[in-house]
């Protein structure tokens, strides 16, 4: 198929139209499907989660590069997931990757689920709590030894308790 300037153009400003509207607005799914042994209705976890924690963690959401003050969490203590308290990485594995979001380059055994994540018309993987089902963030293998892994997380799913 030949494809003129103006098709190209028009395809390419769809698919910004689409990206920004998925950052915006999130997805409509809830995160992960499934059974979960921390499992709310809908208007339940609204009721339990402030609007923005909500946004990233039932729908999938991503907050601003920069925006969380876990960037700069430095004391020794666990993450925990914002939706059910359940612990998912240690600060012993958390390290700055400069993109602006807290990076891990391991969980804490069972704690988190993976699913394919073709949103953003690439392939990503999606990183959930493996009790609630809460949307983390995503892992990616650009990270650091020994597992070479950046699970990067929003800082908005995420609690801290320090040690």
């Amino acid at each position: 198929m030949v494809m003129d300037r103006r098709t190209a153009l028009g395809l390419g400003g769809a698919a910004i139209v689409g990206a920004a509207a998925t950052l915006t607005f999130g997805r409509q799914s809830h995160a992960a499907p499934g059974k979960f042994e921390v499992s709310y209705t809908d208007a339940e976890w609204r009721k339990r989660l402030n609007p923005r924690v909500y946004a990233v963690l039932r729908k999938e959401n991503t907050e601003p590069a920069g925006s969380s003050p876990l960037n700069k969490e430095k004391r020794r203590g666990t993450y925990h997931c914002a939706g059910c308290d359940l612990p998912v990485y240690s600060s012993a594995q958390k390290f700055e990757s400069g993109t602006g979001w807290p990076s891990f380059w391991k969980p804490l055994p069972n704690a988190i689920g993976t699913r394919e994540d073709n949103q953003l018309f690439i392939s990503r993987t999606e990183v959930h709590c493996r009790r609630c089902g809460g949307h983390l963030g995503h892992v990616f293998d650009d990270g650091p030894k020994p597992t070479g892994l950046r699970y990067c997380m929003n800082g908005l799913a995420l609690k801290f308790r320090p040690a």
